[in-house]
């Protein structure tokens, strides 16, 4: 019995240290866990290193950053709409508007509107009127717009007016210009080096080189 039993024992502690040998062996898994571990042990201590000397210098509730300002883009435009309208009175009480396709301002400071494809409604003694041009300038404080290129005005009684280099008040329904002026009316053509014009009483002054061309039979405005 004794010596079956020792034959036992033997045969187990042999196979453990078949499997020990095997374990511990090059490449086997012991040395990949090894190799694995000499790795990633220095990594982790690096990365909590690193974690604790920043952790007492991170925010507590707010954001700071810094910002280099040759790096970050400036915006030229405060403000950009398509199919623009601005409302307004003029001094009689009546109400008046503006449209733009595109309106563009720059600075709240400066107030002036940049404006494409500019469409103004006033009513008139006669009636309501059209102001169209293709871009323009408006003041916001004065009601003023100032035109690039020409300006057509269109009343309700079919009086037509062009004029270029001009701007137009809002306000006070009356048409400006200086450096130059040129239009026509159904009365003729006129041109001055500068123009003041009341388009409620349809009465045009020129100032300077004044030049006026008239057509037969169109003195009276038509109705």
């Amino acid at each position: 019995m004794v010596i079956g039993q020792r034959r036992i024992e033997t045969q187990e502690a042999r196979a453990r240290r078949n499997e020990r040998q095997h374990w511990a062996e090059p490449g086997g898994s012991h040395d990949r866990l090894v190799g694995f571990l000499a790795k990633a042990l220095p990594m982790a201590v690096g990365v909590l290193a690193a974690f604790m000397v920043v952790t007492p210098l991170s925010p507590r509730g707010e954001i700071s950053f810094l910002l280099d300002r040759d790096e970050v883009a400036v915006i030229n435009e405060r403000l950009r709409v398509d199919n623009a309208l601005y409302r307004g009175e003029d001094n009689s009480g009546r109400p008046f508007s503006l449209t733009a396709g595109e309106a563009v301002q720059r600075s709240s400071a400066e107030g002036i509107v940049r404006m494409n494809d500019v469409v103004a409604r006033l009513l008139l003694n006669d009636g309501p009127a059209r102001v169209s041009a293709r871009g323009g300038r408006y003041d916001l404080n004065a009601d003023i717009v100032a035109v690039n290129g020409p300006l057509l005005l269109v009343a309700a009684d079919g009086y037509r007016m062009v004029a270029r280099g001009v701007s137009v008040d809002l306000a006070d329904k009356m048409l400006f210009g200086r450096g130059g002026v040129e239009g026509a009316v159904p009365a003729g053509t006129f041109r001055g080096d500068s123009l003041v014009a009341d388009l409620e009483a349809r009465t045009i002054v020129l100032t300077g080189n004044a030049r006026l061309r008239m057509v037969p039979g169109q003195l009276r405005m038509p109705r």
